[in-house]
C-alpha cells in the first residue's frame, strides 16, 4: 500500500489548495480510439432499474462541524432524504487502476499523471488506483473504454442499494471492512472484500475519492444554499484513506454513501481517482451515451 495525502487535512480546507495547485484543463482524446481487450480487464457490476434512497436527514446536533473548523453543519447538502428511480446501469467493480490507465496512455497520446515522469507504473503499483487525475482525465479514460463517469445519483445507488444503507456494507461504521484511513495508505483495489456494496462493487467507502459526472447542486426540494452550488464544482464521492490522518469521526462521516464533496474539476490530488459506468437497455445491452454525458 502507498501513503495517501488527503485533500481533507481538515474539513474547512475542502476547497483545497492541494488540488488547485496542480490544475490543468486536460485534453480531449482522439476521436477514434479503442482499448485492446487484452490490455484492460473490464469487470463491472449491474445495478438494476428501480428506486433507491438518496441523501440523508441526519442533523449535526452536537455542532461537530464547527469543532473541526467546518463552515456549515454536516449533512446539510444531503437533504432532503428522498426516493429516486434510475434506469439500469453498470459500474466498475473497483476503482480504475494504474495498470489500466497505463494501457490508455499506450494507445492515446495523453499526459501521464504527475509523478509517473514519463514511465509506466512499476508492476508492484499496477493494482493501485490511479490518482492525480482531474475530472477531464477521468472522463477521457472512460470514453476511451466506451464508458463514462457515473452520475452522483448512480454512484450513491451502487453504494447504498434500495434500502438506503449508510455504508456499502451496512449501517454501522466499521474501519476494518474498508480502507478509511486506519493506516493512511492507499490499498490495491479489491484489497478489502468486506467493503462490498449491495451489488458487489468494492471500495466505495474509503481508499480514494471518486469523480462523478455531476455538478455540485442542491438536491430537488432542498432548502440548503451554498456559494459553491452551480456549474463550477464537480462532486466527489466515497472518502479516502487519507482523510484527516484517519480520524475516526471524519472517516465515519466521509465514507458514508450519502456524503458529497465538491472539487474544482481541474483539481488533482494523491487520493482522488475514479471508476466508470455504462447505461444498459432493457435487454442488458450497452447504450452509448458518452456524448450526452460529456460535461455531466
Amino acid at each position: 500500500m502507498r501513503r495517501a495525502e488527503s485533500i481533507l487535512p481538515a474539513l474547512p480546507a475542502l476547497l483545497v489548495l492541494i488540488a488547485l495547485a496542480a490544475c490543468d484543463k486536460g485534453q480531449a482524446p482522439p476521436a477514434a480510439s479503442a482499448p485492446k481487450p487484452a490490455d484492460v480487464a473490464i469487470d463491472m457490476v449491474t445495478v438494476p432499474a428501480g428506486p433507491f434512497v438518496l441523501g440523508s436527514d441526519e442533523v449535526d446536533t452536537e455542532g461537530r462541524s464547527r469543532e473541526f473548523g467546518g463552515r456549515r453543519p454536516w449533512y446539510e447538502d444531503e437533504r432532503p432524504r428522498q426516493t429516486m428511480t434510475l434506469s439500469t446501469f453498470r459500474i466498475d467493480r473497483t476503482e480504475v487502476t494504474q495498470g489500466a490507465y497505463a494501457a490508455f496512455l499506450r494507445e492515446v497520446v495523453y499526459p501521464a499523471p504527475p509523478g509517473w515522469k514519463g514511465k509506466p507504473p512499476a508492476p508492484t503499483d499496477a493494482d493501485l488506483p490511479v490518482t492525480h487525475v482531474n475530472w477531464m482525465d477521468a472522463q477521457n479514460y472512460c470514453h476511451w473504454r466506451g464508458a463514462r463517469l457515473p452520475s452522483e445519483f448512480e454512484w450513491e445507488k451502487a453504494a447504498r442499494g434500495p434500502d438506503g444503507r449508510k455504508y456499502p456494507y451496512g449501517d454501522t461504521f466499521d474501519p476494518e471492512r474498508a480502507n478509511t484511513g486506519k493506516d493512511g495508505e492507499v490499498a490495491e483495489v479489491g484489497h478489502y472484500p468486506g467493503s462490498a456494496g449491495p451489488y458487489g462493487a468494492l471500495d466505495m467507502a474509503g481508499n480514494v475519492w471518486e469523480w462523478t459526472s455531476s455538478w455540485y447542486l442542491a438536491y430537488p426540494g432542498s432548502k440548503s444554499d451554498s456559494p459553491l452550488f452551480g456549474r463550477t464544482q464537480k462532486v466527489l464521492r466515497g472518502g479516502s484513506a487519507g482523510v484527516a490522518g484517519g480520524h475516526y469521526l471524519l472517516a465515519a462521516l466521509t465514507s458514508r454513501g450519502s456524503y458529497r464533496f465538491p472539487l474544482d474539476p481541474r483539481g488533482k490530488a494523491a487520493d482522488v481517482g475514479f471508476r466508470c459506468a455504462q447505461s444498459l437497455d432493457a435487454a442488458g445491452n450497452v447504450i452509448d451515451d458518452r456524448d450526452a454525458r460529456l460535461h455531466g
